[in-house]
């Protein structure tokens, strides 16, 4: 009885991971030499070890990746598409966040840049970072319903405040005024403090155009590029190529069994 009201105090203390270590350890097999002092330590590390898992899940989960299950140490380096492993095995580290520098991911359509920029985002969250994952189109829709309702200065300060911000796809259609400058303010906020990954088809020297005005179209790619880690993919999309492996694989199969 008084194992089940101290496991009830710990939980209603949120001391959950502390519980679970409890339950476990006098459901199992005991150490009797283990001494006071090695259990609460035992009990202690397995309550932070809960509450970080725990912080981690939730800072997945706020980033909201495409590709929830990208991770950077599954990034494939047999296809031929410009990967560097040295850079990226640098990337892993984190160490570009720390110091706050940007990420820009170029190349064709199913290349893989979106997902590699999951993975690099995987990492940082797992480093402890806050990162949010948005197409660009969805965050421009975002910034300008929020200043409709009156929310955008609550917006700018908890993009300023996001560690690594992911711009997804940029340069998918031509910004208007306000989207410029909805943009412009979000990497003013951020240049120098915080991270950003950026996507896209087009190479930074191609965004002019895209971002319309002369002036804002400089601001954007100077608090980006000239700080940046630039990533140049190319070669075949990899979803075809993937397709092509699958095919090959169902025709040896097929090839393989009897004729009926």
């Amino acid at each position: 009885m008084l194992l089940e009201q101290t496991i009830e105090r710990l939980n209603g203390m949120r001391l959950l991971g502390m519980a679970k270590a409890m339950r476990q350890w006098c459901d199992g097999p005991r150490d009797a030499q283990l001494a006071p002092e090695d259990l609460v330590g035992m009990l202690a590390d397995a309550e932070w070890i809960w509450r970080e898992n725990t912080k981690l899940t939730q800072r997945l989960r706020a980033a909201n990746f495409k590709y929830a299950n990208a991770c950077i140490e599954d990034i494939s380096y047999n296809y031929h598409r410009g990967l560097v492993k040295a850079v990226i095995s640098e990337m892993a580290s984190s160490r570009w966040v720390a110091t706050h520098r940007n990420v820009i991911l170029t190349g064709p359509t199913g290349i893989g840049k979106s997902w590699i920029a999951c993975a690099l985002g995987n990492k940082a969250c797992r480093d402890g970072y806050r990162v949010l994952f948005r197409r660009a189109s969805r965050l421009y829709d975002e910034l300008g319903q929020a200043r409709a309702d009156g929310t955008l200065p609550l917006m700018f300060k908890r993009l300023a405040k996001t560690d690594v911000l992911v711009i997804d796809d940029f340069g998918g259609h031509a910004l208007s005024a306000t989207e410029r400058r909805h943009l412009n303010e979000v990497l003013e906020d951020r240049y120098d403090v915080t991270s950003t990954i950026v996507t896209s088809q087009l190479e930074p020297d191609q965004w002019h155009a895209v971002i319309g005005d002369e002036t804002a179209a400089d601001g954007v790619c100077d608090r980006l590029v000239h700080n940046a880690t630039r990533i140049k993919m190319s070669g075949e999309s990899v979803r075809k190529l993937k397709e092509k492996e699958n095919d090959n694989k169902e025709g040896l199969t097929a090839k393989s069994k009897p004729a009926k």
